[in-house]
């Protein structure tokens, strides 16, 4: 009986030998099987450097620029909230919580978390931690529509009494008003007249002029005169008429 036992235990285990050697699944399984646990779980478990993991700004990368197109994520430790997620625009600037649009491109994660922190100290903490991270290169994403040279980027323009007079580019994934236009470009200046705002678009027919009292907009909150932004349009506000 003793024999018959030895002999059936050694004819299953052969079998079991045979049929991993023919079948992959099989041996698959038993190569995972044979791995140490820790090696098994350090394999595809890799933590991602993000702005939401990290909290010191030493350990940001100093190396890889940022380009235009790349999607980042910001996040101020101190405001206590989820990392914001910006795409640089073809300027190379971003639209930095609290203060505004800041330059991107071109520099590195940390140098971009230097100058946000810098300037949030002069107005607004007495210390701030900022963190960076480049989430998706623009190279990387599929979904891009940005280019570098030799493809049409949608852009809109602010001209006269506003901070910053210049392009801004269009996004891609929202709609944007004239209001939000001139919050874009700083703000209105100290002789702005808000009340006789011009927008300038391009038609078959011509161009055609629009005139948007922002003042109803941005301190009565009469939002159904805010119109949408295209693709050319123009921004243009006049000063103050000052009668001493």
């Amino acid at each position: 009986m003793r024999f018959l036992t030895t002999s059936f235990l050694g004819l299953l285990l052969l079998t079991v030998s045979t049929a991993s050697a023919q079948d992959p699944g099989v041996r698959e399984y038993a190569e995972r099987s044979s791995q140490p646990q820790s090696q098994a779980a350090s394999s595809g478990a890799q933590v991602q450097k993000s702005a939401a993991v990290l909290n010191s700004m030493e350990v940001l990368d100093d190396t890889q620029p940022i380009e235009p197109g790349d999607v980042i994520s910001l996040r101020i430790v101190e405001d206590r909230k989820e990392p914001l997620q910006l795409r640089v625009g073809a300027t190379g600037e971003v639209n930095a919580p609290h203060i505004g649009l800041v330059k991107a491109a071109g520099r590195t994660c940390r140098q971009l978390a230097s100058e946000v922190k810098r300037r949030l100290e002069l107005n607004y903490y007495n210390l701030a931690t900022v963190i960076v991270a480049i989430d998706l290169k623009r190279q990387d994403d599929p979904n891009s529509r940005l280019r570098v040279g030799g493809y049409d980027i949608d852009f809109f323009t602010v001209y006269g009494q506003v901070i910053r007079q210049g392009k801004y580019e269009l996004p891609i994934d929202e709609d944007i008003t004239i209001s939000q236009a001139i919050l874009r470009a700083g703000g209105f200046a100290q002789f702005a007249n808000p009340t006789k705002v011009k927008l300038v678009r391009k038609t078959p027919q011509g161009n055609k002029t629009v005139i948007v009292d922002l003042d109803q907009i941005m301190r009565r909150g009469n939002l159904e005169y805010d119109i949408y932004i295209r693709n050319n349009d123009v921004i243009i506000v006049d000063e103050k008429k000052v009668n001493f």
